[in-house]
């Protein structure tokens, strides 16, 4: 339903105990849209936790999870880098520091070569793309924007730790016109258009912008840039593609800001808005007598589609714990396992999970390579989870400080 965008300005509240998987969820929607659809994942209690508005807050992160794919014509350079070379001169200021002058590019394609010499600031975005020989790159001719596209896949037989993504090697010339595609965010063009620095395109602007500080955007440039969007929708430069809004822990919020929330889901541009909660029938946050299903008022509510997560029973408990144990590289018998489900359906997943390095170091300690069945007991004999904890309490009320 969101990649096929009939989702937007859609809200969806996932309620259940905790350890029930509602963040697993919203991070499993993040890896199943990729990395080309936005997900902007935030806390309900950021918004007190900062030094600029709530509503603020909550208007960034909206903006942060819409995002806009770019279409333009531009005059670029590009090629697999075959020489990447900066030319250090004497610092004008005087002392033993060098500083670099210009660096020479060489970049290929399959129908040729050619050496750049270029300005010292481009060396810099170099570095920041973190570009290195045999890396395919472009870069712009009016603006000097650098974007690395990936290895060149003539390198596909290195050995490599990382993940790395593979490009064929361009064709045509080196310096050529090409239509560039680039994914940003509303929040980025507003960030871009508050601080102008030079360039002749929103592009040219994402390529220039500086270290993010907390500057409050207005609500007048925001419909400026939005009636700037929306021309370029029109003329067929950008699409719009709605993201994801994750909220966690929403009962946090409060009434002024759930009021803000209600008006921005009725936005014409909005996101996807995902909401999690723990809590059952409590008060509104910002008030002293409204009580409502999850602390979120009910014009809010109304709106939402509710989804409830259910505590896992014994055999799911098995199958994430195994999975979790394989991920860490810790070898667990099948009794170790069968007692850590147990322990997990009795306290909570979350206090299962947590006792799995613990008891691979006992493990280790005592010479073993596999985890058993006395490690995990050992450890939760050692490490108690909330009701445990809770019990104790209780039972020795009168030895603590109140």
């Amino acid at each position: 339903m969101i990649k096929s965008k009939r989702m937007a300005g859609r809200a969806i509240l996932m309620a259940g105990p905790p350890g029930t998987g509602k963040t697993a969820i919203a991070l499993a929607i993040s890896q199943e849209l990729g990395n080309k659809v936005p997900f902007c994942p935030m806390v309900g209690s950021e918004v007190f936790s900062s030094e600029i508005k709530k509503t603020e807050v909550l208007m960034e992160n909206f903006r942060r999870a819409i995002g806009l794919r770019l279409k333009e014509v531009k005059e670029v350079y590009e090629g697999e880098v075959t020489e990447l070379t900066p030319v250090e001169t004497e610092s004008p200021m005087g002392g033993y520091g060098k500083t670099v002058s210009h660096v020479i590019i060489g970049l290929k394609t399959a129908k040729g070569t050619k050496q750049l010499k270029l300005d010292p600031s481009i060396y810099e975005s170099l570095q920041k793309e973190k570009v290195d020989v045999g890396d395919v790159i472009y870069i712009e001719a009016n603006s000097g924007a650098v974007k690395r596209q990936g290895r060149s896949d003539t390198f596909a037989t290195e050995f490599d730790l990382e993940a790395e993504e593979y490009v064929p090697l361009p064709k045509g010339d080196v310096h050529k016109k090409k239509e560039v595609i680039q994914d940003v965010t509303l929040h980025d063009l507003d960030v871009a258009n508050a601080r102008p620095q030079g360039g002749q395109d929103i592009l040219s602007m994402m390529g220039q912008l500086m270290k993010s500080k907390k500057t409050e955007i207005t609500d007048k440039l925001r419909k400026e840039i939005n009636k700037i969007v929306n021309k370029y929708i029109d003329e067929g430069i950008a699409e719009l593609v709605p993201g994801v809004l994750f909220i966690d822990e929403i009962h946090m919020l409060d009434i002024e800001t759930f009021t803000y929330l209600h008006r921005a889901l009725e936005s014409p541009i909005a996101p996807i808005v995902i909401f999690a909660t723990n809590r059952g029938r409590c008060i509104v946050r910002g008030t002293e007598d409204v009580y409502s299903p999850h602390g979120i008022p009910m014009d809010l509510l109304n709106r939402l589609l509710i989804i409830r997560t259910l505590p896992y029973n014994k055999k799911n408990m098995e199958s994430i714990l195994n999975l979790r144990a394989l991920t860490e590289g810790h070898n667990m018998n099948t009794e170790a396992l069968q007692c850590l489900a147990d322990i997990g359906t009795r306290a909570t997943l979350r206090y299962a999970c947590q006792l799995l390095t613990p008891a691979a170091l006992n493990a280790k300690v005592n010479g073993r390579s596999t985890i058993t069945k006395e490690d995990i007991l050992e450890m939760s004999e050692l490490f108690l989870d909330a009701k445990s904890s809770t019990k104790i309490l209780a039972k020795y009320k009168n030895i603590y400080m109140k």
